[in-house]
């Protein structure tokens, strides 16, 4: 897979599940916090089901050759704001490892931007993890600025 001339970018179907949840942990920190291995924990298909049937969610898959090398999940977010304009939040942005650098992460941004904007949405968001400056220098490139403090309290360390 040397670049993405060949890409496709559609919906994820169930059958990518366990290809997507691999992307998850195709990284340092997704290493320590996904489990890729068969059979998949419930939680990956309960949470996948929720995101087929919710009609302000998409789960979106890059596929290379008949192979998914990349994942976003993109949702719309109602607002009051902005005089009730909605927006689109970009979420768990992942590229597989030997394919990084060749413009898949490019296309499947470009994609859910595109996207936004056909929906008319007044601003596409995200956060990114402090750690990853490779992501941060990427989504700078693509026009995307760090205008706020992005903060998360983990429920499930207080269980």
């Amino acid at each position: 897979a040397g670049n993405a001339a060949g890409l496709v970018i559609r919906d994820a179907g169930a059958a990518d599940l366990a290809a997507v949840v691999a992307l998850y942990a195709d990284d340092i920190l997704g290493a320590t916090r996904e489990s890729p291995d068969e059979p998949l924990d419930p939680g990956y298909r309960r949470g996948f089901d929720a995101v087929a049937a919710d009609p302000r969610n998409r789960l979106l898959v890059a596929e290379l050759d008949g192979v998914v090398v990349g994942t976003l999940q993109l949702t719309w977010i109602p607002a009051v704001s902005r005089h009730g304009a909605e927006r689109a939040l970009v979420e768990s942005v992942h590229v597989a490892s030997e394919v990084r650098g060749h413009g898949v992460g490019r296309r499947l941004a470009a994609y859910a931007i595109a996207e936004a904007a056909a929906r008319g949405c007044a601003l596409v968001q995200l956060t990114s993890d402090l750690r990853r400056s490779d992501a941060h220098r990427f989504w700078k490139s693509l026009g995307f600025e760090p205008s706020h403090v992005g903060m998360k309290l983990l429920l499930e360390d207080r269980r």
